[in-house]
């Protein structure tokens, strides 16, 4: 026997899940630029760098200057443009009407985790 205390063993450390970790990925996401984008989208790069301009789609600005997009920017802008002609909306309202269908999304997201129903129970 000797005089050092027994070893315990230690339970093994839980890791969080990825999205709580932290806003760092492990592998760095793609970015597409305005062409890329624009040729995807099917609209010229003057509407998208207008669309960017309005703050209607997210973008970055790389080292040299240039404009970076999500990969789900073409997404967005083709989600920006069935709103626009389907709607006839235009470029201040779009900001607006984008907000509330976000605003929407989370809000019933919310409503799913929590397990409850968005829709009124049956009145019989």
């Amino acid at each position: 026997m000797s005089d050092r205390p027994a070893r315990t063993r230690r339970a093994p450390e839980r890791t969080a899940p990825v999205a709580a970790r932290g806003p760092y990925a492990i592998v760095p996401v793609p970015r597409l630029s305005l062409d890329t984008v624009a040729r995807r989208s099917g609209l010229h790069p003057d509407l998208v760098r207008r669309f960017v301009a309005l703050g209607l789609v997210d973008a970055d600005r790389d080292a040299s200057g240039r404009l970076a997009f999500a990969p789900t920017a073409p997404a967005d802008l083709a989600r920006i443009q069935r709103l626009r002609t389907g709607l006839c909306l235009n470029y201040a309202s779009l900001g607006l009407v984008l907000d509330l269908l976000d605003r929407i999304s989370l809000l019933e997201a919310a409503l799913r985790r929590a397990g409850t129903r968005s829709d009124p129970p049956p009145w019989t």
